[in-house]
């Protein structure tokens, strides 16, 4: 039941509400509100809005309150769960992708430009999709059914392959068993890559209709300006684009599993001499595969989001059209492929180093033009807080792509070994595979190599911090080890502002790296002669040492992942340790790729505000949206998609917010200066505290001279050096938690009551939703 409170009478004090809304990692509201007596007010199991047991009535009764009612929106069900969701954590490459495409550079009037930057972004996340069903194939159809079934020795190693062994002899012109013609055993390793497609676009459609489907709150936007697109009423509805998004990349997903199927039948069909009647089944079948990827690349590329309106139809028919076409196109190939064919063998590898070498081209040549775009876009805007000069979106993109080639070759190299272990019966995988996973040893040494670096770097500024200690504490006795403590603690926290160095070698690393695996795996498909084979062996062991290594390291990564994700959902500790990137990933919309793990926003931010707005339509009271973390963010959007009058009674309190120093620098586009300028200007006030202890939370350098300072601080951490009468035991370094501690986080909210609050009592002028206080 919403205890709202009713309309208070001309002349009576405003209703005064406190929303809370915490950060990552999660919370329970008897810690929130300080109470172990809380009731619901609204909402289900999953996100609620809660409220002190004694304040459950606040608001009905004609005596007003002398304090704000606070409530505590806890959404943290929204992103944990059940154990089994940390499977969403090998969908990382999906996830990463999508987060390029919302970090562009800001750029007003270069709509053209924006779509262009979109619909890169979109045909790369197209491409990571065919490289995970194309690696899934490789191993699966090649390593499995192609290469291990086809020999004996290696089939009967592995009894559960044996049935598909060929026999030992067979006499000319006479069949094997029904199940070793090459053909056959293809169809049926090909349930290997198509499960996992019908698993990829279950999941997508479930949790389509548990976040996406929940609309916004519908109102008329203000006149548009060069704020945040954050503001726009169909911002938080992506249920169309994600619907054709998941048809198109299903269907590309189906069709790459028939082209692995038909490409080797294919082939053996062109022969000179082979029958007619394959020949030219084979071409019809190979043109309707082009031409049902050309359609479903189209979809792709012929619509992207729309954020000016709530757009609530859904293409129906291309939904269940592009899918089940790609579907009937593979059952087609399967029959096509399981033909007879007298002679068949299944000798050496399926054809696919031509195909993952154009695929990994095609990536590189996406990046650079995403470079070039993003370029373009950040000369325009001309923000110098901006995340490597407006290059974050590409180097993002590059390292999604290069982690998907680095999974599919590892994971195939780590098959290929097991099936074959040291007999060297098999061909393995192809060879540009092999050289992706070989290059996973050097860039841990280079991410070694940064580490190193980094961790000097904070060993020296912490030194320095320990001069400033000395002298922010005159007259107190020192204590060496309390100083080098709180030093290290704040040199720890500045390594989040180099973020973008990190991101920058990585990608340049990767990038390198990935053209070298390509121009030597295109070098070595001809084996040198003469003198430059002892270069070739010598290069070559190399290669066998790093792809050994690598594949292993590969296993080991599954491993860790599937642990740490499990751990993440259980354990509160563990998720805050890698809780930052998850929760910035699935913070935004899927716009780019359909698979990624969905986003909780879509959810929260239409709680916050239909929650906002109805209370203070009913009370015609003000309100103070407080936000820790990344609840400061959230709390952000819900502000932005208030109605303007509603939006100019509300009161904005942040802390620990890495509103300026993450999402501004990273999503400029959406935070960056000018966006942050219009909130401030929208709300009634707006107050922001952060600690210099703290690695997530800064100021949000709101760049507006003409309203009050937002930023107060940075705190004091900790809030005694020594013991002193009023902390007898050594007070604790906070960093990012409890800011409520600190007693100038009471003096702050106060003061942003204060500015709400009327001085005198009385008939508000009208219209009082359009007056907005600017202290």
């Amino acid at each position: 039941m919403d205890h709202a409170q009713e309309p208070r009478g001309a002349g009576q004090p405003d209703a005064e509400l406190e929303l809370l809304v915490h950060g990552v990692g999660g919370t329970t509201p008897e810690a929130m509100l300080g109470d172990p007596r809380t009731v619901r007010v609204t909402g289900d199991d999953t996100a609620a809005v809660f409220r002190r047991a004694e304040d459950a009535e606040a608001g009905k009764g004609k005596e007003p309150l002398d304090r704000p009612v606070q409530e505590a929106y806890v959404w943290c069900n929204l992103t944990s769960g059940d154990s089994s969701r940390a499977l969403w954590l090998l969908l990382l490459p999906f996830m990463v992708v999508n987060l390029a495409h919302w970090m562009r550079p800001a750029a007003p009037g270069r709509h053209r430009t924006v779509r262009l930057y979109g619909l890169l972004v979109r045909l790369a996340a197209l491409s990571l999709t065919v490289l995970l069903v194309a690696a899934a194939c490789e191993v699966a159809l090649d390593l499995v059914a192609w290469q291990c079934a086809g020999v004996r020795s290696c089939a009967h190693r592995h009894s559960w392959l044996a049935f598909l062994a060929p026999p030992a002899s067979v006499p000319p012109g006479g069949h094997a068993t029904w199940w070793s013609l090459p053909g056959r055993r293809l169809a049926l390793a090909a349930l290997v890559p198509t499960a996992l497609t019908a698993l990829l676009w279950y999941l997508s459609r479930r949790t389509w209709s548990a976040y996406e489907s929940h609309r916004p709150m519908a109102y008329e936007p203000g006149p548009d300006s060069d704020g945040s697109a954050l503001t726009r009423p169909g911002f938080w509805y992506g249920r169309r684009l994600v619907a054709r998004l998941r048809a198109a990349h299903t269907a590309a997903a189906l069709l790459t599993v028939a082209a692995a199927v038909a490409a080797p039948a294919v082939r053996f069909d062109h022969r000179p001499g082979g029958p007619a009647v394959l020949d030219t089944l084979g071409r019809l079948v190979t043109a309707a595969l082009l031409a049902w990827a050309a359609a479903a690349a189209g979809v792709v590329c012929r619509r992207g989001r729309s954020e000016n309106r709530l757009d609530q139809q859904l293409d129906r028919h291309l939904v269940r059209l592009l899918p089940l076409g790609a579907l009937a196109l593979l059952l087609l190939t399967v029959a096509y492929a399981g033909w007879t064919r007298p002679g068949w063998r299944s000798t050496g590898r399926l054809p696919g180093d031509p195909a993952f070498g154009a695929l990994m081209l095609a990536q590189g040549l996406l990046v650079v033009a995403l470079a070039v775009v993003a370029g373009c876009l950040h000369r325009r805007s001309c923000n110098p807080r901006a995340g490597m000069r407006g290059l974050g979106g590409p180097a993002v993109a590059l390292l999604a792509c290069a982690l998907g080639g680095v999974m599919s070759g590892g994971v195939a190299q780590r098959v290929a070994d097991w099936l074959d272990g040291t007999h060297t019966a098999l061909p393995g995988p192809p060879i540009l595979l092999t050289w992706q996973a070989s290059t996973i040893p050097p860039v841990l040494a280079v991410l070694l190599l940064l580490a190193a670096r980094l961790g000097l770097g904070a060993a020296r500024l912490a030194r320095a911090e320990r001069e400033r200690i000395r002298h922010e504490h005159p007259g107190e006795p020192e204590d060496p080890g309390r100083t080098r403590a709180i030093a290290h603690v704040r040199a720890m926290a500045t390594l989040t502002d180099r973020a973008p160095l990190v991101v920058a070698v990585l990608a340049v690393t990767t990038l390198l790296l990935g053209a070298v695996a390509l121009a030597v795996a295109l070098a070595t498909r001809k084996t040198p002669g003469g003198a430059a084979r002892r270069t070739y062996d010598a290069l070559q062991a190399v290669a066998e040492t790093s792809q050994a290594l690598g594949s292993w390291l590969v296993g080991l990564g599954f491993v860790l992942f599937v642990t740490w994700g499990r751990r993440a959902y259980k354990d509160a500790s563990a998720r805050r340790t890698i809780g930052i990137l998850w929760d910035v990933g699935t913070f935004w919309p899927r716009a780019a790729h359909p698979f990624a793990p969905p986003c909780y926003a879509e959810r929260a931010v239409p709680d916050l505000t239909w929650r906002m707005a109805t209370w203070t339509q009913r009370t015609g009271g003000r309100l103070v949206l407080s936000g820790h973390s990344q609840g400061s963010v959230l709390a952000a959007a819900a502000a932005w998609q208030l109605p303007p009058s509603v939006r100019g009674r509300i009161a904005l309190l942040t802390y620990g917010s890495p509103l300026e120093r993450l999402y501004g620098r990273w999503f400029p586009a959406h935070f960056g200066p000018p966006a942050l300028a219009a909130l401030h200007r929208d709300v009634a006030c707006w107050g922001n505290l952060y600690r210099s202890t703290d690695p997530i939370g800064g100021p949000v350098r709101v760049p507006d001279d003409d309203m009050p300072e937002v930023d107060h601080g940075p705190l004091r951490d900790p809030l005694a050096y020594g013991r002193t009468p009023a902390h007898p035991l050594p007070a604790p370094i906070l960093g990012h938690s409890d800011y409520q501690a600190d007693p100038v986080f009471a003096r702050e909210r106060a003061r942003l009551l204060g500015r709400l609050r009327p001085e005198l009592p009385g008939p508000r002028p009208e219209p009082t939703e359009h007056r907005a206080d600017t202290g």
